[in-house]
């Protein structure tokens, strides 16, 4: 993907998602935060999400171009406002949790208060039958008559305290179900805090923590980097002035032979054998001696007009 030549416009997609997300979480974490003005922190909020955005790829842009003052409070501001949206987000998330979790404490709570009140009632049963058998004991053994009327004023108090113990142990089951039910929900957690021996909520604020740690610090990372990406990108494309220039540039493209990418044919030049200016003479003495014969040789005479006396 790094390769591509789309790849800035994937980092620009990333940016956008992740810092939209971040600052929808803050807004609304804010405004839950100070529900009295929920819409004016909303556009509070909001406008400075953006103009942290656009600060941090101003100082990427012309942090060689900038004084010293700017430099210092664009840098302390974009910080501090990742820490506004990281506590925003915190916030958010936090409510979130709190929402899926109040039935759940609420049922919870109502359990053990149950099992506290299922535990003293057996206590009270069993205190109930000891008495009982106690002052049973304590009659002689011809006082039937007393045992009965003694049995006859506990059985109706044990079976009371019976009746309040099935009662109890049903709203205990139910509850149980319940909790199975909305246990769904804060299932993972549970299970976590279960791992490793802690509460739920310990567990959840961990989380959280990591969560704000990383999302909007990798927010601003990304404006930054896809502004790096457009200025890489705008410098691949611009042509240096020591440039060499392509060949294929050079090239008349109406000649057929150029026009599939092949040279010219190059026609040799014919090498000067002699200058213009010498004058060539021959060589004399390289030449065969011609001998001629007497009587020719006086023909000729006679033919330029002398005659032999």
């Amino acid at each position: 993907m790094e390769r591509s030549k789309n790849f800035h416009i994937y980092l620009g997609i990333a940016a956008l998602l992740i810092a939209g997300s971040a600052g929808f979480f803050s807004v609304f974490g804010l405004s839950k935060l100070f529900a009295g003005a929920a819409f004016s922190v909303i556009i509070m909020a909001g406008s400075l999400e953006f103009g942290k955005l656009v600060a941090a790829a101003f100082l990427y842009r012309y942090w060689d171009k900038i004084n010293i003052f700017q430099k210092t409070y664009l840098s302390t501001a974009v910080v501090t406002l990742i820490l506004i949206t990281s506590a925003g987000i915190f916030g958010y998330l936090s409510n979130a949790y709190q929402g899926a979790t109040v039935s759940f404490e609420k049922q919870s709570n109502q359990l053990l208060a149950y099992e506290d009140r299922l535990e003293q009632l057996l206590e009270d049963k069993q205190f109930l039958k000891e008495e009982l058998e106690i002052q049973v004991k304590d009659l002689p053994d011809n006082y039937i008559t007393a045992k009965r009327k003694l049995r006859e004023e506990y059985n109706p108090r044990i079976q009371s305290v019976n009746d309040e113990i099935l009662d109890v142990k049903g709203k205990v089951g139910d509850l149980k179900v319940e909790l199975v039910e909305t246990g769904v929900d804060v299932g993972p957690a549970i299970y976590l805090a279960k791992v490793f021996d802690t509460d739920v909520d310990s567990v959840v604020k961990f989380f959280i923590f990591i969560l704000i740690f990383v999302f909007d610090p990798l927010a601003v990372m990304l404006v930054i980097a896809f502004n790096q990406a457009l200025l890489l990108r705008e410098n691949e494309n611009t042509p240096r002035a020591d440039a060499p220039v392509s060949p294929l540039l050079k090239k008349n493209w109406w000649k057929f032979w150029e026009m599939y990418g092949e040279e010219k044919p190059k026609v040799e030049e014919p090498i000067a054998i002699y200058s213009s200016e010498e004058e060539i003479q021959p060589d004399v003495d390289d030449l065969p001696e011609i001998e001629e014969d007497e009587n020719k040789s006086e023909v000729r005479k006679s033919l330029k007009g002398g005659i032999k006396t």
